[in-house]
């Protein structure tokens, strides 16, 4: 755990002591906003940025971290939260957006952040709501960034998907010639009539098909 990325000193002198006050937080980016809560009471400030106490109103599954380099997955539970949040998940583009979890770590008694630590970062993939006469609830299923090396990559080294990547790049525009190009290798040609050219066939002939 110790020389994992993203542990600073102050993370590190935390993990060391005996007594925490561990929180956790989300942040999910939305296309108008960003929804930023974690599970205790007011506002806090991470990386100067103000996250909304919701107290025991936000669960968040086991964030599973193994040996294995495999995708794991993560749910977020939010409830009685206020309209700006109901509005956001009812009308905004959530599909394919980041959201990163945090654990951090609170000064003794206090609001004040003595370290986070990222412990999953993916996107956000179905969400649902659930009206009961308490409120509503938010679900939210996120998946693991690790899932992309599972999925099938549908750009080639062709002029098109160039020009997909970075519009006007016209390195790959001959690309499509070279691919039955034969190219004559230790003998003189002509080039009008593709003939040997030399008084007698020389050895070492070689036709190289890229």
């Amino acid at each position: 755990m110790a020389t994992r990325t993203g542990i600073t000193t102050a993370v590190a002198n935390r993990l060391a002591d005996s007594h925490q006050s561990l929180f956790l937080a989300a942040k999910a980016e939305f296309d108008t906003d960003d929804i930023r809560v974690w599970t205790g009471n007011d506002d806090l400030t991470i990386n100067s940025e103000s996250y909304i106490g919701a107290g025991t109103l936000l669960t968040i599954s086991d964030v599973q971290e193994g040996r294995e380099v495999k995708p794991e997955g993560v749910s977020i539970a939010l409830s009685g939260m206020d309209p700006t949040v109901l509005s956001y998940a009812l009308t905004e583009n959530y599909q394919n957006r980041p959201i990163e979890i945090f654990i951090g770590f609170l000064m003794g008694g206090s609001n004040e952040v003595a370290g986070t630590l990222s412990i999953f970062k993916g996107r956000m993939v179905n969400l649902t709501v659930v009206d009961t006469p308490e409120g509503s609830t938010i679900n939210l299923d996120a998946e693991n960034r690790l899932v992309d090396l599972e999925r099938p990559c549908n750009l080639r080294y062709t002029a098109e998907s160039q020009e997909f990547l970075f519009s006007g790049d016209t390195g790959f525009n001959r690309m499509q010639q070279l691919i039955d190009k034969q190219i004559t290798w230790g003998q003189e040609t002509d080039n009008i009539t593709n003939r040997d050219t030399s008084e007698g066939s020389r050895s070492g002939e070689f036709n190289i098909r890229i």
